[in-house]
Formats: structure tokens, C-alpha cells, sequence
């Protein structure tokens, strides 16, 4: 272990790299340190000669991340960060925030609304919530839990259910009251399509082709990368999106948006998972991941009992049949 610490680069050489590529720029960088342009410069230098690779091409007034810079950068920018959180909490005489990563409609959708109750309940316990569409390194990255949604097959061995897929499709109120008469005249509104070609479920025409629906022209579609940007636009009265029940429940229940529940379709083996990083865990750990099992029982509740109360027709699907 002591030789591997020994052969470690200074802290100051990896700090100057990561303001540098951070800011792109060496002067820009030195500001921010308030350090010397020069001091900066011998730093990335004395770094690149420990690794014995070139971290920066210098151009004219700017400089760019090689490939093993742009590595090194995507390893260390976090790490500087938490780094530089956990000395500030050690100061304060603070615990580590828990840190939780989930994809950015989850976060805005299911989660982000929760947290004032966690807070209200652990007003001592700090939250980080990380929004990432990609699937990250729980170990490496310092994140202590992380949401997925996934395919059963491929949810690790460790993961913990939390709830299933259901599309139901919703509109705003007011689109209602001005004539949404249900999907069987889907082709009266917009539709709201989100750009994801892996889940055929969540694209109009294959929803409508596994309902079973007939394919015609209708008033225009708005396209968006972002599942939480397609529920915005459904609640501005925009058009009529497909709803993810576990993630939209709370906004059916209080009537921003509404449902036509006849067209409900279950996901059978399509779910969200709770991922946990290997490990001992701490108090404030386990008490998190207890509080967040519970949000996911009384979402799975809801999910069972639908967007009404009067009865759901149900359609369910296996991934196969996509």
C-alpha cells in the first residue's frame, strides 16, 4: 500500500489539471486558483511527466484534452469534488451527504418531490441528488444508491424492486375540457413523442400499433429527449403524452393532469430498481434507503389501484411482443 500511495501525483498537479481542463484554459484556471498562468503550467507539466503521457494539445489561445487527459478528467473531476465537499463537512463537523444517482425524469418526477418529507423527517441528514442518464460506477463515483429502470433480465443480482412500468396516456385539464374524448381519437391532438428508440412502449406509433390502434395522420407531434420535458408540455395543455404511472401518479391524484384509464398498459418485465454500492453502509445510509422503500411501496399502492378509482382496463405486454 505504501508504495502505491508513494507513486501517487500531488494533489496540487491534479488539482491545476482539473481547473485547467475544466475552464479550458491555463489563465482562466490560474485565476480561479489564484496562482501564477506559470505556476499553473508547471503543474500540468509535473503531472504529465509522473504519467508519462501528454495530458493537453496546446493551440493557439486554448488547449484541448487528449485521450488520456479527457480519461483522467472524467475520473478525477468528481473526485475533486466530493473531495472538497467532505473537507468542508469535516470542517462544519458534518456527515457526508448520501448520494443518490437516477435518470433526469426520475429525479424531477419521482424523487425531487419527495424529498422535503425525507428532510422533514431527517432534517440532520444532507441529500446529494445526481441526475444521470447513464449508468455509473456507484463504487467509483462515491454514490451510495443509485434508480435504474430496466429490464428484469439485466437488473442486478443485488437490486431491489421498487416498482413497475405502466403507460397510461394523460393530458392537461384543460385540454380535456376542451374536447380530448380518449385515445380512440388520438388523431384530433398532438401527440407528444419522446426521441427514445430502445423502450418501444414510451414512441407513439408502437404504442398505438401494440393497442392495437390504427396509424393516421394526426394534428403534429413535438419531439423531446427528456422524459421530464414531455411531462411539462402535457401539463401546459400542449398534448396528450404517454404517462408513466408510477412517476405521474401524484399528478393524476391532485387533477393536473388526467387519464384515459381504459388504455392502460402494464409493462410486465420492465421495472425501476433500487441499486445499492457495495459495502458497509452508514446509519444515514440505511435510514435513506429505508425511507426510499417506502415511497416505492405506497407508489407500487397507487399504481395497482390506477389513475381512478372506478375501475381500469388493463392490457399487459411482454417486451417480446414489442
Amino acid at each position: 500500500m505504501q508504495a502505491k500511495l508513494s507513486s501517487l501525483p500531488s494533489l496540487d498537479a491534479l488539482r491545476g489539471f482539473v481547473a485547467a481542463a475544466r475552464r479550458k484554459s491555463i489563465t482562466l484556471a490560474a485565476q480561479d486558483l489564484c496562482l501564477t498562468q506559470s505556476a499553473v503550467s508547471r503543474q500540468i507539466r509535473s503531472l504529465e511527466e509522473r504519467l508519462s503521457q501528454q495530458l493537453f494539445v496546446r493551440r493557439h489561445r486554448a488547449i484541448v484534452l487528449t485521450e488520456v487527459g479527457e480519461q483522467l478528467f472524467q475520473f478525477a473531476s468528481p473526485w475533486m469534488d466530493q473531495f472538497a465537499e467532505f473537507a468542508e463537512n469535516a470542517r462544519r463537523g458534518r456527515a457526508n451527504p448520501v448520494t443518490i444517482s437516477a435518470s433526469h425524469g426520475v429525479c424531477s418526477l419521482w424523487l425531487l418531490p419527495r424529498l422535503g418529507a425525507f428532510k422533514a423527517r431527517y432534517p440532520a441528514i444532507d441529500v446529494r441528488l445526481t441526475a444521470d442518464n447513464r449508468v455509473v460506477d456507484l463504487e467509483r463515483e462515491g454514490v451510495d444508491f443509485a434508480l435504474r429502470y430496466c429490464a428484469d433480465s439485466v437488473a442486478p443480482r443485488s437490486a431491489i424492486p421498487l416498482f413497475k412500468e405502466v403507460i397510461v396516456p394523460v393530458a392537461a385539464p384543460a385540454l380535456a375540457t376542451g374536447g380530448y374524448r380518449g385515445i380512440a381519437h388520438w388523431d384530433d391532438h398532438v401527440l407528444l413523442e419522446l426521441d427514445d428508440r430502445g423502450r418501444p412502449w414510451l414512441r407513439w406509433n408502437e404504442w398505438l400499433r401494440i393497442r392495437g390502434h390504427a396509424l393516421r395522420r394526426t394534428r403534429g407531434c413535438l419531439h423531446f429527449n427528456q422524459y421530464d420535458q414531455v411531462v411539462q408540455a402535457a401539463l401546459a395543455g400542449h398534448g396528450v403524452a404517454l404517462g408513466r404511472l408510477g412517476l405521474l401518479h401524484p399528478m393524476l391524484e391532485d387533477g393536473r393532469l388526467v387519464a384515459d384509464a381504459s388504455e392502460r398498459l402494464d409493462i410486465d418485465d420492465y421495472g425501476y430498481w433500487l441499486v445499492e454500492a457495495p459495502g458497509g453502509q452508514r446509519q444515514e445510509v440505511r435510514q435513506f434507503r429505508d425511507w426510499l422503500l417506502e415511497q416505492a411501496d405506497e407508489t407500487n399502492t397507487a399504481t395497482r389501484r390506477g389513475p381512478i378509482r372506478d375501475g381500469i382496463c388493463s392490457s399487459r405486454i411482454t417486451l417480446e411482443e414489442t
